[in-house]
């Protein structure tokens, strides 16, 4: 959503507003709020982390469930956030989840509330978490091969996974959006496969191209799937027309499916999704800002600069001068990621030190 700036306001010395909501200096406004609750995950995905995983957070490093509550009730109540996204890592990781949620819920009833998930011991979960509050989930899962799941997770997980998103349809967690990244040569040959267990089950698939968020820095251009490459292996066995609906901000683009012989006039088989953010990025009308495990802000997922508040908070520091932290933050987002003017992968674009797990996608 963009805003008018034209209105004189007070600005700080950083030249942010000092009233209302998250803007910056190219006119938009972010409303939804993505939270990591940890930089821990169970899995272990090749294109996100090493085989040994990483050097995790401290306890002591990682936001409490009251800080968590107040930076969610300072974003909606003061910053005009409008929807929250619980990430990670792996949230499911985190023992208090539920009672992060039902704290969120009872502070904030009307709020929309996702879960970013791997799935893996969502089954033994899926109702407490919609009882005490979650309105629905993102779940990433890459392959519906077993072999492959394993090869790409480095866990022979895929049943738990496939357990967990069936657990959560029955415990009414919908609708329920299913992540794809593909990789070339390795899962890539089962776009239209997931596609067809996805529209047969009721879920929205999102294909996501692959970004250089990986801890080990191996990202290349030129092994990445496209949205085009990905929209091309689709319709090999699916019929693909524009969603008409308005994107409204979000970040896939969506497309209609039908199988062949289905007349276009009919009801489609399903909806996917394509997020292209290296190869047709929609920063112009970006609306997230995100919240790191550790308290810190990110303006944009591959931003080089945070701007902490956890260290506000355990200081003393009021709502209002952490809002006012915040919108500083924010108001420096740049216009776009970069990749779109460097090549695309070209040796000028420097990936950020963080990887997704650390970030919180």
């Amino acid at each position: 959503m963009s805003i008018s700036l034209g209105i004189p306001r007070i600005l700080t010395a950083h030249g942010a507003p000092t009233t209302g909501g998250l803007v910056d200096t190219f006119g938009r406004q972010a409303t939804d709020m993505r939270l990591s609750l940890t930089d821990k995950c169970n899995l272990r995905c090749t294109y996100c982390m090493p085989a040994e995983g990483m050097d995790w957070l401290s306890r002591n490093d990682l936001m409490t469930a009251d800080e968590i509550v107040r930076l969610v009730d300072i974003g909606v109540d003061v910053l005009q956030v409008r929807e929250l996204r619980l990430t990670g890592g792996e949230p499911l990781v985190r023992k208090d989840l539920e009672e992060i949620l039902r704290r969120v819920r009872a502070s904030q009833p009307e709020l929309p509330i996702s879960l970013t998930t791997n799935a893996v011991g969502l089954d033994r979960r899926a109702a407490s978490l919609r009882a005490a509050g979650l309105t629905r989930l993102n779940v990433s899962l890459d392959s519906l091969h077993s072999e492959t799941f394993a090869a790409l997770t480095r866990r022979p997980f895929l049943e738990r996974v496939l357990r967990g998103i069936d657990a959560a349809a029955d415990a009414g967690l919908g609708p329920i959006k299913i992540n794809a990244v593909l990789l070339r040569g390795i899962n890539d040959h089962e776009a239209a496969d997931l596609v067809d267990w996805a529209i047969g089950k009721g879920y929205e698939l999102r294909f996501i191209e692959q970004m250089p968020l990986d801890e080990d820095h191996i990202w290349t251009r030129d092994n990445m799937i496209t949205a085009g490459a990905i929209r091309a292996r689709v319709e090999e066995r699916f019929v693909l027309t524009p969603d008409p609906r308005d994107r409204d901000g979000a970040p896939a683009d969506r497309w209609e499916v039908r199988r062949p012989g289905t007349l276009a006039t009919e009801p489609a088989d399903g909806v996917i999704g394509i997020i292209a953010s290296v190869t047709e990025p929609f920063c112009a009308d970006c609306r997230r800002t995100r919240i790191t495990a550790d308290g810190k802000v990110r303006s944009c997922l591959f931003s080089h600069d945070e701007v902490p508040l956890l260290h506000l908070m355990r200081s003393g520091a009021t709502d209002a001068e952490i809002a006012q932290r915040w919108r500083d933050a924010m108001w420096m987002k740049p216009k776009a990621h970069g990749m779109d003017h460097a090549g695309l992968g070209a040796a000028d674009y420097i990936q950020p030190e963080r990887s997704m797990s650390a970030i919180g996608g």
